[in-house]
């Protein structure tokens, strides 16, 4: 069973705390840039163990009758329909979604601004879809020589040519869908015009990794390292805090090198900085309620192979580079570990071998492995689903949950009427037929009743799975990986 490596009630009520105070350092309003996912933070539920994925949405939820939402886009993100992978849609799709959540959840969602506006078509096309639906939308232009040009940047032409984002409330959350948004540009931008208005404002920063104060090569860290390996984001020492006050805390190397030019962009707005380094800036007490090092050192392990294997499926599908793969490689290099440090990738490749074909292995809540292989019937991973639930039911294995007669209409309907080649059951083909069965089966009725229990089970095939599969593990809770090779060699999968 996963050991609790954090407290997320304490979390809770710290982290609202300590925005609270930072909203009184600055008097009338703060910009809070939100990096990270708002909610469906699984990232950090996977390397924090009891940090619950919309735990920075409740502890919002404690500040709601003081906050407001204001949501940034790239315009260049909009024009070329740039993919949210870990969902499946587009930013400005996304965009919706997000405001869709926040209204549902209670929080106030002001307005969205696109940054790194040049009139863009798409952009425009989504601003008037966005203002029939009755939200306000502002624009942000490119600032040329942006951001170390700092005397144009805080002038008329810089800063001033960007749209006044009319706010009402004294918390002011910048959120995006995903990095690159322009979020920082955004408050600082604000800050300006706030400036302007003699309006007192502040900005801080509210970013969950690195974690401030944990070592720099902590496993939690360098977890990060792995999960934005892409950016090329690197954890660093933070020189300004040390220098500043002699003690040491990381960071990463945007903010780091950003850093004296932020500075100086304050001093243009405000006379002054209010901050020493860039850890100043930052408002995250997650590393305080960390209540067992060892627990999330070792999900934050499994973590960095997890992102390695992600980032050998995406070099496979041509979505992205093997720098990526190069970068994780040397991150699982510093905390000594292997892909096969990872249970489930040795029992797949084993069941591969000995089936012939392909093989999946999932780990069980009490660390059992079970196992699953193709057949005629199933594909590997169906099969292993039906093999997990049927051992966490305790139904014996020679027990049929789907019996092969109500298994062979399926495929005929697959083949013969639904243009399908492959007459396999997909998982959520056999979720849908375990269903039906469990109306008249008790052994169903019970092997569905364990699907609960898959949240958070490890999984690994030995062939990369089609987008359905994959999909079904992730609403399932399964944190899945495969080995970089697909089944049929296809130009199209």
């Amino acid at each position: 069973m996963t050991r609790i490596g954090f407290d997320n009630d304490k979390y809770q009520l710290t982290q609202s705390s300590r925005i609270r105070e930072r909203i009184a350092q600055f008097g009338d309003k703060l910009y809070l840039e939100f990096g990270g996912k708002l909610f469906d933070d699984y990232h950090a539920s996977r390397v924090l163990p009891g940090f619950k994925p919309d735990s920075k949405l409740q502890m919002l939820l404690q500040l709601a009758d003081q906050a407001e939402i204001v949501i940034a886009i790239n315009a260049a993100d909009i024009e070329k329909n740039k993919i949210r992978y870990d969902l499946g849609i587009t930013y400005d799709v996304d965009v919706l979604r997000l405001i869709q959540s926040f209204r549902d959840k209670g929080l106030y969602v002001g307005s969205v601004v696109i940054t790194q506006y040049t009139g863009q078509p798409a952009a425009d096309t989504f601003k008037n879809k966005l203002e029939h639906m009755g939200i306000t939308v502002y624009r942000h232009y490119r600032i040329e020589g942006y951001p170390n040009n700092v005397s144009h940047i805080v002038s008329p032409e810089g800063f001033g040519r960007n749209d006044y984002i009319r706010t009402s409330r004294p918390l002011v959350i910048v959120t995006a869908p995903g990095p690159g948004s322009g979020k920082m540009a955004t408050c600082l931008s604000q800050l300006y015009h706030e400036n302007q208005r003699s309006i007192k404002a502040g900005y801080a920063k509210f970013e969950t990794f690195p974690i401030w104060n944990l070592p720099l090569k902590h496993p939690v860290n360098l977890a990060y390292e792995a999960a934005t390996a892409d950016l090329n984001d690197v954890n660093m020492i933070d020189p300004f805090h040390l220098e500043a006050y002699g003690v040491t805390t990381v960071n990463y190397n945007r903010d780091v090198e950003i850093f004296p030019v932020l500075n100086a962009i304050f001093e243009g707005i405000c006379g002054e900085s209010p901050y020493k380094s860039p850890t100043d800036m930052g408002v995250n007490m997650a590393g305080s309620c960390i209540v067992d090092d060892e627990a999330c050192r070792e999900a934050s392990l499994q973590e960095i192979i997890r992102r390695y294997y992600h980032a050998l499926e995406n070099m496979a599908r041509g979505d992205k580079s093997e720098d990526e793969v190069f970068k994780i490689e040397l991150l699982m290099k510093q905390a000594r570990i292997t892909p096969d440090y990872r249970k489930v990738v040795g029992a797949a490749k084993v069941k591969a071998q000995a089936s012939g074909g392909p093989a999946a292995a999932m780990e069980l809540p009490d660390g059992r492995i079970v196992t699953g292989r193709t057949s005629d019937l199933l594909g590997a991973s169906a099969a292993l689903l039906l093999n997990a639930v049927k051992t966490l039911g305790g139904i014996p294995d020679e027990v049929h949950l789907i019996a092969p007669s109500a298994i062979e209409p399926i495929q005929k309907l697959k083949t013969g009427y639904l243009g399908s080649k492959n007459p396999r059951l997909h998982t959520d083909e056999v979720l849908i037929a375990l269903s039906m069965c469990a109306a008249t089966d008790p052994n169903a009725q019970k092997a569905l009743e364990q699907l609960a229990k898959l949240a958070g089970c490890q999984a690994h095939t030995s062939v990369i799975l089609s987008r359905v599969d994959i999909r079904s593990f992730q609403k399932l809770g399964v944190d899945l990986t495969s080995e970089p090779i697909f089944e049929h060699k296809k130009i199209y999968h």
